[in-house]
């Protein structure tokens, strides 16, 4: 068995536990009562690692480790809501460019039936701030029949990247999204 010794002369003795933890983003997570929160989540943060740490609030002790370039939407198309949903996924950095790819999932309970895909495509945001997506986004499309006629795509209001779900006459479907994105600069 070994034992260390360090003498009180050249300083008191480190802790047992951390004292503090330093994320990604230079914030600093601090324990409460030994105690450190360690979270996930998602984030339209652009990040060309993919991935960061940070704590929020700083000198809290809730640290979180977060996918970057990326957001979930969801939405639910019926004949009482709306058959067509749009929601805001993000707005890019002005005088910049991003490729996006988006996978799209719908379901109608009722019906026990699917609808869904994949989209793939490229917008640009001017340095004046307006946002438009470029050329046509290529898509694969999968659906159960009686979701034939349902669709999904990624608009923009001229500022913000939106989801666009389009639901079918008669039926609820509850919808979600993925979307990751890669950004210039």
């Amino acid at each position: 068995m070994s034992q260390i010794y360090k003498s009180l002369i050249s300083g008191p003795v480190p802790p047992a536990v951390p004292t503090q933890f330093t994320a990604d983003d230079a914030t600093i997570g601090i324990p409460v009562a030994n105690n450190f929160n360690l979270f996930s989540r998602d984030t339209t943060v652009n990040n060309p690692n993919g991935i960061q740490t940070t704590t929020d609030a700083n000198g809290s002790a809730n640290h979180y480790t977060e996918l970057t370039n990326r957001a979930k939407v969801t939405a639910t198309t019926s004949d009482g809501a709306g058959q067509t949903q749009t929601i805001a996924i993000f707005t890019p950095t002005a005088a910049s460019a991003i490729e996006f790819d988006v996978s799209f999932i719908g379901y109608d309970a009722a019906n026990n039936e699917a609808c869904g895909g994949g989209m793939e495509g490229i917008a640009r945001r001017s340095g004046g701030g307006t946002t438009v997506i470029v050329g046509t986004n290529d898509t694969l499309d999968e659906s159960d029949a009686g979701l034939s006629t349902a669709d999904w795509d990624i608009v923009t209001d001229g500022t913000q990247i939106q989801a666009q779900f389009v639901g079918v006459a008669g039926r609820t479907i509850t919808w979600s999204a993925v979307f990751i994105y890669d950004q210039t600069p």
